[in-house]
């Protein structure tokens, strides 16, 4: 069983940054690949990002340029740097151990133009 904690969301003006982390916790962190995912009002649920156990990135094209993914093995962490936010960004975003059933209860973005 592995459970995922989000934290790093909020309210944050067009053009504006922030960070997000999710905490996992068990020992198959290392070994695992990771992904953000977002879900907007009346929208699907949409990958934003992943990072493969060794560290290949791969990002929707909506996003690159402007958003990096991160990992801290040694924290058992993943991050989402977001720069440059748009209110199109706005959404509830998730932490997700890739091909797993295994969610985190999602944080909160809200992007105000």
């Amino acid at each position: 069983q592995v459970q995922l904690v989000e934290s790093g969301g909020g309210l944050v003006q067009a053009g504006g940054s922030l960070r997000l982390s999710c905490v996992a916790s068990g020992s198959i962190f290392s070994l695992v690949a990771m992904g953000w995912y977002r879900q907007a009002p009346g929208k699907q649920r949409e990958l934003v990002a992943s990072i493969t156990h060794g560290g290949i990135k791969n990002y929707a094209d909506s996003v690159k340029g402007r958003f990096s993914i991160s990992r801290d093995n040694a924290k058992n962490t993943v991050y989402l740097q977001m720069n440059s936010l748009k209110p199109e960004d706005t959404a509830v975003y998730y932490c997700h151990v890739v091909d797993s059933a295994w969610w985190g209860q999602g944080t909160q973005v809200t992007v105000s133009s």
